[in-house]
């Protein structure tokens, strides 16, 4: 197989998965966050690879995804056991509903991973837990009995296993981030530089041009006692335009960081995009792609979080983002948003 033959098949992959539908995988993350928030607890199925990967979640949310936090309940019907137990003492078909009938109560989610759709041991066991109360969740290929019989159907758009099986790992590794980031995920305030909490100075390079205005620092460590994460976001695209080098950014950025810690604050991240706007690249604002990137990095829950910024692009990326976002000018400053943010905490 050549390199190229290698390559169109990892691009056949990522075609798969960027089309699976964000909003299933929203509503699937939204059944299992009410289930944990009233006790209940998630249990997974699947048979050969779609067990794999069913365990695989499973242990996700019962272990941590990417957050250190209280485990969640959730279980895997794979255990070898009961699996070729129920198989021999009654049918292979049963596997899973008798250890729903065991397992399962009212409130609960139960999940089927099944590349076809009609795996009818997952069938049968679906249709148990609707019977229960429990709510139900599909992942499956773009054909099947599961997907209609659902409360959500999680559907990859192929009819080929081995894509399916990327797309469901893919959305449920994304479902499991949602539901962690929204029950234990950290509260933020993303800020940006320029006009923002300092004079802009068109394409800064000298930190000796490079001020902030009064009381950003105070208002910075207000914001650190008040148990947010601080992370600037901001457009630096006179490094793609050769105006300054990176050095020369993380010398100015070094001052401000120097300037507020000198008031007892700080900064816990900055993500910055080299880009200009004709390299129409995923991370300069109002694209979101630093946002992302500082989500999943920090732990962050982005509707518990701000945006502070003084243009409207910095007003999108926050909205796009999740968060709720504040714009300051001249008459309403940052330190005139920190105090309304922590009025509202």
């Amino acid at each position: 197989m050549t390199i190229e033959s290698i390559q169109a098949e990892f691009n056949r992959s990522a075609e798969t998965i960027s089309k699976i539908d964000p909003a299933q995988v929203r509503k699937a993350a939204d059944i299992i966050l009410e289930a944990f928030r009233n006790g209940g607890q998630v249990i997974f199925m699947g048979n050969g690879g779609s067990s794999a990967d069913a365990q695989h979640i499973a242990a996700e949310f019962s272990g941590k995804y990417l957050i250190d936090r209280p485990a969640l309940p959730s279980i895997s019907l794979s255990n070898i056991a009961p699996v070729t137990a129920i198989g021999n003492d009654y049918s292979y078909d049963i596997v899973f509903k008798r250890q729903i009938e065991a397992n399962c109560r009212k409130g609960d989610v139960v999940i089927g991973l099944s590349t076809s759709g009609n795996s009818k041991n997952v069938v049968l066991a679906l249709e148990k837990a609707k019977e229960i109360g429990a709510k139900t969740i599909s992942f499956t290929g773009d054909g099947g009995k599961m997907r209609d019989m659902v409360d959500c159907a999680v559907i990859i758009p192929s009819k080929e296993t081995p894509r399916i099986q990327e797309g469901y790992l893919c959305a449920c590794h994304t479902m499991c981030g949602i539901v962690e980031r929204e029950m234990f995920g950290n509260r933020a305030v993303f800020i940006d530089r320029d006009d923002t909490v300092a004079k802009d100075v068109p394409y800064c390079h000298d930190p000796d041009l490079f001020n902030l205005y009064e009381g950003v620092p105070e208002a910075i460590r207000r914001l650190n006692e008040a148990g947010f994460k601080v992370i600037m976001i901001t457009n630096q695209s006179g490094i793609g335009r050769g105006y300054f080098t990176l050095d020369e950014l993380n010398a100015v950025n070094s001052k401000m960081c120097r300037e507020i810690e000198a008031k007892g604050g700080h900064l816990d991240d900055i993500f910055y995009c080299p880009h200009t706007p004709e390299d129409h690249c995923s991370c300069r604002k109002p694209e979101i792609g630093m946002g992302v990137q500082a989500v999943m990095k920090h732990g962050i829950n982005p509707h518990r979080s701000f945006m502070v910024g003084d243009h409207d692009k910095d007003i999108e990326f926050g909205k796009r983002l999740g968060c709720r976002s504040i714009k300051v000018s001249p008459e309403f400053t940052f330190v005139d948003a920190v105090e309304m943010i922590l009025r509202m905490n």
